[in-house]
């Protein structure tokens, strides 16, 4: 279905979870399958204008100023085989319809903390997930993508090697992707949830968190967020005008509770949602915000925590602006090359930490600063992560120079008048 800025359903159609900077295009297709995205495609290279893709809009940077909007909601269909552990994915799925469609039969895929996402974006992108420490990125466990590209072509990227390689990690930059087949695994339940301490009460919650990520298995996938909840009634009574040290993790296998005996030692929690839980509730381990809202992140991929810096962290989100800080730990299967190679970058990064404001304002500054102590630990970004802005040499950091320069290649091959406006742009090397 095609809509104009007349038609009924437009800013429906248009608005994404990421309220900050919408798309405001000419042209929305409201797709339903492969061969309505191939017309979009051909389309918006018939008329001379950029086109976007959105399913959630979670992670949008910048909304596109007219041109051509290929909206997926409702292109969204998920086919499980059981007995080879995989699903199909269509464009428009979210991690959360895949959950609900592979839980029956005791498979998970590999889902972020927020289930709302549009499953194939977050995977484009690497997809860091609850059982990346076990299993690595999502973007390791892709068997087949459908593919329009900017000559509105469309392919099998798995029968062109540079193809399949790029967009597994290159995000949006070759393609219109339709529809992917990912592994699942088996996965009925996860020992998980939250710890949310009170740092006036425990300041010592970002120290042992950072000690006992040294000595857990792989099996355990975990993050700490720094959260200064307000006092108003939306929030839970314990949290509310406290900073809070969330400690967040997924755990495979029957030790979930011995494994957490340091962090319970850090002191009483004012909010305790730990258990063994099915992975179809698994959104509750981060418990995020499911609104939509207008935000900006920025990321820095860590070789180390520095003591220091770590210690600084709550003072510095103290500022002028609401500051949320999330650090993930990383390593385990992350580290590790997959069978077939991929685009995704910085697989030595230990830890990533993110800082993200909810509003309206700048708070580009804001967020340079707190991530300036951590210029000597810094060995790249995550762009799924980034959720701002990025100039291109920004860009270039989420990759290893051969790597950029390979995709940059691609870039120019597949979409040489640089058709596609994807979140973070691979604008070559010229």
């Amino acid at each position: 279905m095609m809509l104009t800025k007349e038609s009924n359903g437009y800013d429906e159609a248009r608005l994404g979870f990421q309220r900050l900077d919408p798309h405001r295009p000419e042209v929305i297709f409201a797709v339903t399958s492969a061969a309505e995205v191939q017309e979009a495609v051909k389309y918006a290279a018939e008329q001379g204008e950029r086109v976007a893709v959105q399913a959630t809009g979670h992670g949008l940077t910048r909304g596109n100023n007219g041109g051509v909007l290929i909206a997926t909601g409702n292109f969204n269909a998920v086919r499980v085989d059981a007995d080879a552990k995989t699903a199909w994915i269509e464009a428009g799925a979210t991690w959360q319809q895949v959950i609900d469609a592979t839980a029956p039969h005791g498979l998970a895929p590999l889902s972020g903390s927020v289930p709302g996402v549009g499953a194939i974006s977050y995977t484009l992108g690497g997809g860091t997930g609850l059982m990346a420490r076990r299993h690595g990125f999502a973007a390791d466990h892709v068997r087949r993508i459908e593919v329009v590209t900017a000559d509105g072509v469309r392919r099998n990227a798995e029968d062109d090697p540079e193809l399949f390689w790029a967009l597994r990690g290159g995000g949006g930059n070759f393609g219109v992707v339709t529809g992917i087949e990912v592994d699942l695994f088996e996965v009925p339940t996860l020992y998980g949830g939250s710890l949310y301490f009170d740092l006036v009460e425990n300041p010592t919650a970002l120290e042992v968190w950072r000690d006992w990520t040294r000595t857990v298995p792989d099996e355990v996938t975990s993050a700490i967020a720094l959260v200064p909840f307000p006092d108003i009634p939306p929030v839970p009574a314990p949290l509310r005008g406290k900073h809070i040290a969330q400690v967040q993790f997924a755990i495979l296998g029957d030790n979930g509770a011995d494994l957490i005996k340091p962090l319970r030692a850090i002191g009483d929690p004012a909010l305790d949602t730990v258990g063994e839980l099915p992975y179809s509730e698994s959104h509750r381990i981060f418990a995020e915000p499911d609104r939509p809202d207008s935000y900006r992140s920025r990321n820095a991929l860590l070789s180390d925590l520095d003591p220091d810096a770590l210690a600084a962290l709550p003072k510095q989100a103290s500022g002028p602006a609401m500051c949320v800080i999330l650090i993930r730990h990383l390593g385990g299967a992350l580290s590790r090359r997959p069978s077939i190679p991929n685009a995704v970058g910085h697989r030595d990064a230990s830890y990533s930490l993110t800082v993200l404001s909810p509003g309206e304002g700048d708070v580009t500054e804001l967020h340079r600063a707190i991530l300036e102590p951590w210029s000597a630990a810094t060995i790249g970004r995550s762009l799924n992560f980034s959720f701002a802005p990025l100039t291109p040499d920004e860009v270039r950091e989420a990759f290893a120079p051969a790597d950029y320069r390979r995709l940059t290649e691609l870039r120019d091959r597949y979409d040489a008048n640089h058709l596609l406006a994807p979140n973070h742009e691979i604008t070559g090397l010229r």
